[in-house]
């Protein structure tokens, strides 16, 4: 092979889909290959051309509608195939930016290639979302085994029949019954009907320790209507219920709703040797601040785990916030413990990444307190405390103080609700951009601990006044889109130039945060309660304001984009290293590299659209 073709062979070699094939196809496709040179303002494809794959070697190309709009981009490494398809990727034709120089091959060989080589030919059939799908799964799965939680249904972990007694027995007969059965729990049933569960726990606590009688009917004791599950679920979604329910015992029904069983955080156990359950319930048992922040260092190790077995990072995030709450719970109920009851009503409200369950184990704390109209300034006092216990706690079990000081330790997000209210309906009404930051925080809220009933009234105030409220949505936008994917004008990659993180991307505020910004304008803009991103597109979608093709655009973008970012700082804690935000692009394969830039054009797609439709460059 001369030095021209070994070239050729090399370039191909170093772009997808072509490291698809094997050697000997490789060595035989540089002399299938013609030569065509495109001078910069030339019509692509140009008029009359033969059908054939258009692979770019150098220059660039661009496709834009009849509006004008910009669709896609070609730079070098990417290949046109329009031509050889039934169904064109792009209908549009498109103007060369660039001198470029391309590789054109037959669609005739390019056929022939697909039908000898599978993985060659799913390139060309799959659209830039579904090759994302798959890319998630084949990270998901380099990491898990079919023994994890998301591969292993619920049912599969019911280890014996279930149990039953009916309530009018007395304590006594349901004690004997499980000591007979050597169970820890029972499941109480009336008519056939699931209406209650009875524990160990519920026995030491709501019976020995209450000293009720034995002689009294169980149904005294038992924990009424128990959440349940259905037997096909993935058992990963009993681990998220059970933690965030803080129980030990989760009855399982078939799709009829026949009780089938109980499984246990044993029976979770003996899939991981570690998990959300148990750490939970760790921390739910923790007297002090030291305990609770001994069982926080295994938050790392906990995220390293999940991820390499399979879990995806919804998944991931999904039960990670879970023990975020519970500990940020305990320390609330540590504090009143210390201080006593609070002088007024209040709602604790998490903040950020915690309130839309999307938090990792180097999250920093966001929180705020909502009080009771009832609030007097002589209380202030219990609740300045209150929060300096719980943030001091965070920090100490691994959460770091908000750098923005987005806290309730701070006095300003420590107010009554008609302060709040106030606070929202300034920063609607006059939507500066320091106010855009504040909405931009704040619009993302939960309610873990206390009154919720506070938090869903002004919620629903706040909503009211944004739905529909275009000039406020817009300025939002236009704060929103002050981040963008970092790709440049040739579809590569804008690294950090200098610093600690030279040459790396920030795939956090540069990939996931502008989904994350997206998706709280669409709720806001369809008054949707849900906080968390991915059910807010979902929802989106379904209230009309969203797109099904955009909604689900960018969901496989987020989750693939999410996914390297868990799989990234995985890596980062197995090789002794503190978890960051920063990834290298030499650390992904080339597949990996180019499906993180089709990813990163969704977003980029989905912004322009968004900026269009509100004009938000006219209002700035």
């Amino acid at each position: 092979m001369d030095v021209e073709l070994i070239e050729i062979h090399e370039f191909l070699l170093a772009h997808p889909p072509f490291e698809h094939l094997p050697e000997s196809a490789l060595n035989a496709l540089p002399t299938q290959l013609s030569v065509r040179y495109l001078r910069r303002g030339q019509v692509f494809p140009p008029d009359n051309s033969a059908e054939q794959l258009w692979l770019l070697r150098t220059g660039a190309v661009e496709f834009r509608d009849p509006a004008g709009e910009l669709i896609e981009r070609l730079s070098e490494g990417e290949h046109y195939a329009a031509p050889c398809s039934d169904t064109p990727k792009l209908a549009t034709r498109g103007k060369v930016i660039e001198d470029s120089l391309f590789y054109l091959l037959p669609c005739a060989a390019l056929q022939a290639l697909c039908q000898q080589y599978p993985d060659f030919q799913r390139h060309f059939e799959h659209d830039l979302r579904a090759r994302l799908q798959q890319a998630i799964q084949q990270l998901q799965q380099s990491h898990g085994s079919s023994h994890n939680l998301m591969h292993v249904e619920a049912g599969r972990l019911i280890k014996r029949a279930p149990i039953t007694i009916a309530p009018d027995k007395s304590i006594r007969e349901a004690a004997t019954l499980m000591s007979e059965q050597s169970a820890s729990s029972l499941l109480v049933l009336e008519q056939g009907k699931l209406i209650g569960i009875l524990t160990d726990r519920d026995l030491r606590q709501r019976c020995i320790a209450a000293g009720v009688d034995v002689s009294q009917a169980l149904s005294q004791i038992m924990s009424p209507d128990p959440d349940t599950l259905e037997s096909h679920a993935p058992a990963f979604e009993a681990l998220i219920l059970m933690t965030r329910r803080h129980i030990h015992h989760l009855p399982i029904v078939d799709s009829a709703g026949i009780l089938q069983g109980v499984i246990t955080a044993s029976d979770i156990l003996h899939q991981h040797n570690l998990n959300t359950v148990t750490l939970a319930s760790t921390i739910r048992h923790s007297q002090d601040l030291a305990s609770l922040a001994s069982a926080c260092k295994q938050l790392p190790e906990l995220q390293a785990q999940l991820i390499n077995n399979g879990l995806s990072a919804d998944q991931l995030t999904q039960a990670l916030s879970a023990v975020s709450d519970g500990l940020t719970q305990r320390l609330l109920e540590l504090a009143e413990q210390q201080l006593g009851p609070a002088p007024v009503p209040y709602a604790w409200l998490c903040c950020g990444s915690q309130a839309r369950r999307e938090q990792t184990a180097v999250s920093d704390q966001d929180h705020a307190l909502l009080l009771d109209d009832a609030f007097q300034p002589e209380h202030d006092a219990y609740f300045a405390a209150l929060a300096r216990f719980v943030s001091d706690g965070l920090d100490a079990c691994g959460f770091v103080y908000c750098p923005g000081d987005s806290m309730a330790s701070n006095p300003r997000w420590r107010q009554p609700r008609r302060v709040w209210r106030g606070y929202f309906e300034q920063w609607i009404k006059q939507p500066e951009p320091m106010a855009l930051m504040y909405a931009s925080i704040f619009f993302d809220m939960r309610a873990i601990h206390g009154e919720p009933a506070l938090f869903r009234s002004l919620q629903q105030e706040v909503l009211q006044r944004c739905q529909g409220n275009t000039i406020f949505l817009s300025h939002l936008v236009g704060n929103a889109l002050k981040y963008r994917p970092p790709l440049g004008f040739f579809r590569q990659f804008v690294l950090i130039h200098d610093g600690e993180h030279k040459d790396t991307l920030d795939i956090k505020h540069c990939g996931l945060i502008p989904v994350v910004d997206l998706a709280r304008i669409y709720a806001l803009s369809a008054g949707i309660t849900a906080t968390n991103t991915r059910e807010r597109l979902k929802a989106a979608e379904a209230a009309g304001v969203l797109s099904h093709d955009g909604a689900q655009d960018l969901l496989h973008a987020l989750e693939f984009i999410a996914t390297l970012r868990a799989r990234h700082q995985a890596e980062q804690h197995l090789a002794g290293l503190p978890m960051d935000n920063y990834l290298a692009p030499d650390q992904l394969s080339r597949p990996e590299r180019a499906q993180l830039k089709d990813a990163f054009a969704i977003i980029s797609t989905m912004q322009q659209a968004m900026e269009l439709h509100y004009q938000s460059s006219r209002l700035r």
